[in-house]
Parts: structure tokens; sequence; C-alpha cells
């Protein structure tokens, strides 16, 4: 049975540019780091894999590969965008702290159950901060409403 998220992993161009945007904006501590010199399967290589620590004790975690071909793009926030949950005095402050950083900083979005800023990472990624509303825990806890809303968007699509 699935516990919980361990580390999601990504590919970062710099692990040092990536460790100051994560640990020194963000404030996740750099916790783990080891190079890898060969894969599994016998293959040479040179990468760094990098943990930064939540405080529920999963981790984001990034691999520098110089050696692997990889397309750094811009993410849009619906094709791939990392969010993770503050408080909403954190919100605020670090709204104003990436505004004062000169860091791309959008919102603050009204999700509804949900209050949102957006961040760029050095690697393209969009960060999302979100701090929950009132009703949050009875939105995320509606599986009923779930599966209606899905239902109706593939007999929409159809």
């Amino acid at each position: 049975m699935i516990k919980g998220l361990h580390h999601n992993a990504y590919r970062c161009r710099d692990s040092e540019e990536t460790r100051a945007f994560y640990e020194d904006f963000l404030g996740l501590p750099l916790v783990h780091a080891f190079e890898i010199t060969e894969t599994k399967s016998g293959r040479q290589t040179g990468t760094l894999h990098s943990f930064y620590r939540m405080d529920d004790g999963s981790a984001l975690a990034f691999f520098e590969a110089p050696d692997r071909p990889f397309e750094f793009k811009e993410q849009h926030d619906f094709d791939l965008h990392i969010a993770l949950e503050v408080t909403p005095d954190d919100l605020k402050k670090m709204h104003q702290k990436g505004k004062d950083a000169g860091i791309e900083t959008r919102g603050v979005a009204d999700h509804g159950f949900i209050d949102s800023i957006y961040f760029r990472d050095p690697n393209g990624y969009v960060i999302e901060l979100t701090a929950k509303r009132e009703g949050h825990d009875e939105t995320m806890a509606s599986p009923d409403q779930a599966h209606e809303a899905l239902k109706d968007w593939q007999a929409k699509k159809a």
C-alpha cells in the first residue's frame, strides 16, 4: 500500500542555481545529494541527484545530468507545475518576496478552495504556492462529485 510521497524528481540545468532557488528563496533545505557514476544498466555517467526536504518529510529532487540530452523549456501551468502548500500569511510574504527578488511572480489566484501564487524556477518549471481556504478539506473529500465531473467531462468531449 502506498504510504505517501517520498520525492518527485526533475531534471535541472545547474545544481547550484537550483539550490539557490529552492533553498535560499523557497526555504526548502538541501538535505541529501550524491553523485551517480554508473547506472543500473552499466552506463557510465556523471549525474548529481539532490533532495530538498519539505516539512512533511517528503522531498523535491533534481538530477543534473550534463551527459544526457534534455530539452529545457518554460512549462505552461497546464503542462507541468509543482504545487506546494503554505499558510495564508506565508503566501502573502512569498508573493512580495518574489516581486522584490525580480522573480516572475503571478497571482494571487482564487481557486475557490485554495489561493495560489506562481513562480518560475531556473529550469523553467512553474512552482505554485497554495494556501488552503475554508472548506478545502470537504472539497478534497468528495469523490462522488469528482467522478461526476469526470463523467460529464468525458461526455462533453465525445
